[in-house]
């Protein structure tokens, strides 16, 4: 799943800007993720592409996000992501590890977009093996629509418990992405 952030010698798409209408500065530590980990029983590694991206994404976020809980206490935080119970589960952490708030978000309005996603990722994949760099370029102009579909939604759909930024939506969809990886 390519994304915004480090590519790995020129086998992935350059980095894509900060967007214009969000400011890159870094967000204040009450408004910060300062840690972030998967279930570990949700995610397989076999494929090195996604272990890449996997590993981008949790750095990427860490380095820069912002998040804050909507009428909650501040942060920092500490993220755990999880699917159960065809949700996505966000555990909310404070600094010392104790629970805040547990986000349970259903799937079923996530499952067309990371299906596609997954899809053309596979495509951007193939490409980048075989293809001239104008079918590339193509290719990951369709891949990273979906991914900011898939941004808005998670935006949309956290806007009445946490407030992110595009680009902390972006990472954490990726994430989403990796959990659906199964066997």
């Amino acid at each position: 799943m390519p994304m915004r952030g480090r590519s790995r010698s020129g086998s992935g798409p350059p980095a894509e800007p900060p967007r214009a209408d969000e400011p890159a500065a870094a967000a204040p530590p009450e408004q910060r993720i300062a840690r972030v980990t998967l279930d570990e029983h949700t995610v397989l590694r076999r494929n090195p592409d996604v272990e890449h991206e996997r590993a981008v994404a949790l750095f990427d976020l860490v380095e820069e996000n912002r998040f804050a809980l909507v009428d909650g206490p501040a942060g920092p935080y500490h993220l755990h992501l999880a699917i159960a119970d065809s949700r996505l589960r966000i555990l909310v952490r404070d600094a010392q590890d104790q629970p805040l708030v547990e986000i349970l978000l259903p799937l079923l309005a996530f499952r067309r977009i990371v299906r596609d996603y997954f899809m053309i990722c596979e495509s951007y994949y193939a490409a980048i093996r075989r293809s001239t760099p104008s079918q590339i370029e193509a290719i990951d102009m369709g891949r990273r629509g979906l991914h900011d579909e898939g941004s808005r939604l998670l935006r949309e759909r956290l806007a009445d418990r946490a407030t992110i930024d595009h680009a902390t939506a972006r990472r954490l969809f990726t994430l989403v992405c990796v959990l659906h990886i199964r066997g």
